[in-house]
């Protein structure tokens, strides 16, 4: 293995440091999901600050262990990256990969670990270049469509689920997604009231975080696209191959995953299986901007959209933002439609804001064009245990 770079003019990094930190909720901002109540708002900043004093950041997953995750970038990673050369995004990928991921499994915590560093070198790169991200990654800034997600639309009654899917349209989503996952009937009976409530101009989606049985998922899978829902996400446990493909080769809507896979092999095994239309690598957790482009262009060949999951973050939503203005087959932009983030909202200044026409553009500031305040960091110490109680 080499050692670090010493060529002339090389962004020498200087240090690499994980931030963990938490939020919790007031009970009013709590949501009820198919993986449980959030209690609290987690999340892992990456720093990557190079020895001529440019600062990149990235977010790592928290994986429901944000200390842990900080620990992986603080005790294992960081070391071996210091000194070596910042724009060297593949070469230090592969390096932390054979280092940590591929000598321990496909590591799903190993993968959030590099995420947020593979994503801050990238804003390295792009903030030394004086460009936009997306204009390195070979695209430019341009409107991306947004649908309302994240910790939103969860397991309320009808009738309260309605009145918050009003109010996000009225503040410019044109799409919405719905967690469902839940006792069949009320799943079908929220997505409808909401169906009725937004009219056939709202695109909708729903995510039924791997909880389904396979006879509940068919059912779904019928009434959603009676209702003329766009996609069907997740209705099986990551890995369940088998049971996705019997539901595609049955269903009249496309199914949606990929956010919980670790790896571009993993994402290949689901594209050969032709059982997902829709691909959903998310920045935070696939190995940060380099393996996100590797998956899109499996996907690419494929004849496969690439629809982002999104993390908790301003960081993230930022990245998943300038990654879509790159690639050819980028669709919607998952955007965290929260009451209470401030992950999202004060974390980072200068984020993209949301269109009466219901898009996001990134803006021509270098790198990811947005600033991370380092006091709400340091104010937000992280609080043990994981974000959502089961």
């Amino acid at each position: 293995m080499s050692g670090p770079a010493t060529a002339p003019g090389a962004l020498r990094i200087a240090a690499v440091e994980a931030f963990a930190l938490s939020y919790p909720l007031p009970e009013a901002a709590q949501v009820t999901l198919g993986v449980g109540r959030t209690i609290k708002r987690d999340a892992v900043v990456v720093r990557v600050r190079t020895e001529d004093g440019i600062e990149g950041f990235g977010e790592a997953h928290h994986g429901r262990a944000h200390i842990a995750v900080a620990s992986i970038v603080n005790d294992n990673l960081a070391a071996m990256l210091k000194g070596a050369d910042a724009c060297d995004t593949m070469g230090l990928w592969r390096r932390m990969a054979r280092a940590q991921m591929l000598t321990q499994g496909s590591g799903a915590a190993a993968a959030l670990a590099m995420s947020g560093i593979d994503c801050a070198l990238w804003d390295i790169r792009a903030k030394a270049a004086g460009w936009p991200l997306c204009r390195l990654l070979g695209g430019a800034p341009r409107p991306v469509a947004a649908y309302a997600g994240g910790v939103a639309l969860g397991w309320e009654t009808p009738d309260r689920l309605v009145e918050e899917a009003r109010g996000l349209v009225a503040r410019g989503y044109r799409a919405l997604k719905l967690r469902i996952g839940d006792r069949i009937d009320r799943d079908i009976a929220r997505a409808g009231a909401v169906r009725e409530a937004v009219g056939t101009d709202v695109t909708l989606m729903a995510d039924a975080n791997s909880l389904y049985a396979p006879g509940d998922a068919a059912r779904a899978a019928d009434a959603l696209a009676d209702l003329g829902f766009a996609w069907l996400e997740e209705p099986f446990m990551p890995l369940e191959r088998r049971r996705m493909a019997d539901l595609a080769a049955r269903a009249r809507l496309p199914l949606a995953a990929g956010e919980n896979l670790f790896a571009r092999q993993e994402f290949a095994a689901l594209i050969a299986d032709g059982a997902t239309d829709v691909i959903q690598p998310d920045l935070s957790k696939v190995g940060g901007v380099t393996e996100a482009t590797r998956i899109a262009a499996l996907a690419l060949a494929a004849g496969l959209p690439v629809h982002p999951h999104a993390s908790m973050t301003g960081l993230n939503a930022a990245a998943s933002l300038h990654f879509l203005c790159a690639i050819e087959n980028g669709g919607f932009l998952e955007a965290d439609a929260s009451r209470i983030n401030p992950l999202r909202d004060e974390l980072v200044r200068g984020a993209p804001v949301l269109s009466r026409e219901g898009t996001m553009t990134p803006g021509e500031a270098p790198g990811l064009g947005v600033e991370v305040d380092m006091d709400f960091v340091r104010a937000h110490p992280p609080i043990p245990g994981s974000a959502y109680r089961t």
